[in-house]
């Protein structure tokens, strides 16, 4: 007896998933909507569609913060919501809603009517798009007397607030897409007091920050399709010590005159600095012998440059090596500096004499070989028959 009634039992299971599969087929996959979701802003046009295989007997719509409505190809009765398709027999039922408004947010439920009796039935979601509040960045990351220090992790948060559907966030250096370091977008709802779903959306940056970063602007963009795209940006000060340089070589200057070596070096804060010629030490702002030390002068961005004059420099001088010694409170830098009279040669390792005389030597061929193309193409000279002629007859 046990035994038939779990055949009962398993029968009306299969018989029930069937039903349930043919119930699917006539209410989910005999219908085709467009397109899936709709965004739109407010008094802007939406159009809807609900497709079906076969042609219908009649075509209801279901739009938040409206009345049901029976749609048609002859349907005139509310110029906001039109009928949309191309006809009932071609199995067509659309709505298009000429101005949305806020209360239209929410899933929009279309009803076919088939021919055999069968009502289909689908929804397409319909996002009114509210703008979102101006994004912020906050800074995670402890700062020492409002700045940074080089190669510190260092984490920003970038919030918009209060947009439907969420704000897509980016990320810039100044200019620069910020690509790395992002976190997965994190997404939160909030209501308000009209029952209206709005969203906060958060990302999280975390970097490693570089010399190159001071001064410039951390920006976080946010993009919405109800509203301009709207940024907050936080300027970065990243204090470092006096970066390295490879061997550092200055070419052009006179000799018999006063020279002015020059280098530029990276730093925040400013450094300070030192000459140092065959054991002589000259501080910056001191005059030593025949060399001054000048002060570091500001070019921007971290940039200083540095400056030693040489009074009546001389062959010898251009032999020796000059170091400099740049400091501040995060640390210290060493540079090498060689200088020469000779001009600074070019890419190729060739100076602009020896191109020059490059070029003018490739001119004067030129010019000999068309005076031979010209001479043989006239007869002239040389080429001429009376030449030619004495030629052969002394061969002969």
């Amino acid at each position: 007896m046990e035994s038939i009634d779990s055949v009962k039992q398993l029968f009306y299971l299969c018989l029930f998933a069937i039903l349930s599969t043919d119930l699917l087929l006539v209410h989910g996959q005999s219908v085709e909507t467009y397109p899936r979701n709709v965004t739109s802003s407010e008094g802007r046009n939406a159009s809807l569609l609900c497709r079906s295989t076969s042609p219908l007997v009649y075509c209801r719509f279901e739009v938040p913060g409206e009345r049901a409505l029976q749609l048609s190809n002859a349907f005139d009765k509310n110029p906001e919501l039109k009928y949309f398709g191309e006809g009932l027999d071609k199995g067509d039922c659309g709505v298009a809603i000429q101005h949305v408004k806020s209360k239209n947010n929410g899933p929009v439920k279309c009803f076919l009517g088939t021919q055999d009796g069968d009502e289909l039935q689908a929804e397409i979601p319909l996002v009114i798009a509210l703008p979102p509040q101006r994004p912020e960045i906050k800074i995670n990351t402890d700062q020492r007397r409002n700045s940074f220090e080089i190669d510190q992790d260092f984490q920003a948060t970038c919030v918009s607030r209060d947009g439907r559907p969420p704000a897509v966030l980016y990320w810039f250096l100044d200019e620069e897409p910020i690509t790395e370091g992002l976190s997965q977008p994190r997404v939160v709802d909030s209501l308000t007091g009209h029952n209206t779903t709005l969203y906060s959306v958060a990302q999280t940056l975390n970097r490693r920050l570089k010399a190159t970063d001071d001064r410039k602007f951390l920006i976080c963009r946010s993009v919405h399709p109800a509203d301009q795209p709207q940024e907050d940006r936080f300027q970065l000060q990243v204090r470092y010590r006096p970066q390295p340089s490879q061997e550092i070589n200055v070419y052009g200057l006179n000799l018999g005159e006063t020279a002015l070596v020059n280098v530029t070096i990276s730093a925040n804060p400013r450094p300070r600095t030192e000459w140092s010629i065959d054991g002589l030490v000259v501080p910056q702002g001191a005059q030593q012998d025949r060399y001054e030390s000048y002060q570091p002068v500001d070019l921007g961005n971290g940039q200083y440059n540095v400056t030693l004059s040489i009074a009546g420099l001389t062959a010898e001088d251009t032999k020796k090596t000059y170091y400099l010694k740049a400091s501040n409170e995060f640390g210290f830098q060493d540079y090498s500096i060689h200088i020469s009279s000779s001009p600074r040669l070019s890419a190729t390792g060739i100076d602009s004499g020896s191109i020059i005389g490059i070029i003018i030597g490739i001119a004067i061929l030129l010019v000999i070989i068309s005076v031979i193309v010209f001479a043989r193409a006239t007869g002239k000279w040389c080429f001429s028959d009376k030449h030619i002629k004495s030629k052969t007859t002394a061969t002969v």
